[in-house]
């Protein structure tokens, strides 16, 4: 198969736990790009927590924010914010639990609490800059995604709560709250369709359990070395880890680059 695209996940996959990206896969990143393959960055992060990793590797294309906001080349060509009254659900279901969140909108995102340790140890380890606080943030703007803070043994008191929403851990001290049939798979449907690309046409790299639809759903889904276990077994191939030529590697395993001599 002759792959014409190809989607990567930012954190565990592009980056390491420093948050950098490894030299290699980003000259891995631009030869894929000089043998005119699409690369596109897929992540749960909004657009606003990935410009710098984005520039870097000369990408401007991403389905962000677990497939609610798509960009092609600089222009957004899909949003889907959640509906208002799940926000409303969400928002008096948490606080009755005592749980805080953060609202992730189209330019920034705003907290609706100003230090809590839960919500201060999930944004610092994204290394971005801290959220804004404003508790009502969701009654007047557009949210494409929240972060909400519970530790795992708390999971229950939401897993199927509210039915039109899903919960998806991506720290110990969070999960991300989208529509329950949103996912990167969405967003990336919609982009391939827009680009008359077929899935099976498409490769994706991914390590996280937000992962496992997008690999699934293209042709070739390839989970890094380092990858939650339980990732595993929705991809099609594995390859090293994000530290050890993961990208590299998996890129010569989908034909798209050659192994070097």
């Amino acid at each position: 198969m002759a792959y014409k695209i190809a989607f990567f996940d930012i954190d565990g996959t592009l980056v390491n736990e420093e948050k950098q990206i490894p030299q290699d896969a980003i000259a891995a990143i631009h030869e894929l790009k000089a043998r005119g393959v699409e690369a596109v960055i897929a992540t749960g992060r909004a657009p606003y927590f990935f410009k710098p990793i984005a520039d870097e590797l000369g990408i401007d294309s991403y389905v962000s924010l677990n497939g609610a906001y798509v960009v092609y080349k600089g222009k957004a060509i899909f949003k889907r914010a959640i509906p208002r009254d799940s926000m409303e659900q969400l928002v008096r279901h948490a606080a009755s639990n005592n749980h805080f969140l953060v609202f992730e909108g189209e330019q920034f995102y705003y907290s609706n609490t100003e230090d809590h340790p839960f919500m201060l140890s999930s944004v610092d380890s994204l290394k971005v800059d801290r959220p804004h606080y404003d508790p009502a943030f969701w009654e007047s703007s557009e949210v494409f995604q929240v972060f909400l803070h519970c530790g795992e043994a708390e999971e229950h008191l939401y897993i199927g709560s509210i039915p039109s929403l899903r919960f998806v851990r991506w720290h110990p001290n969070a999960m991300d709250v989208l529509p329950t049939d949103g996912s990167k798979a969405l967003g990336i449907q919609y982009l391939l369709e827009s680009l008359g690309i077929k899935p099976e046409e498409a490769v994706a790299f991914g390590d996280g359990l937000n992962d496992k639809e997008m690999l699934e759903y293209v042709g070739l889904g390839i989970a890094m070395g380092n990858s939650h276990p339980e990732l595993l077994v929705h991809a099609d191939y594995v390859t090293t880890s994000v530290d050890e030529e993961g990208i590299r590697n998996g890129l010569i395993h989908a034909g798209l680059l050659e192994a070097q001599a």
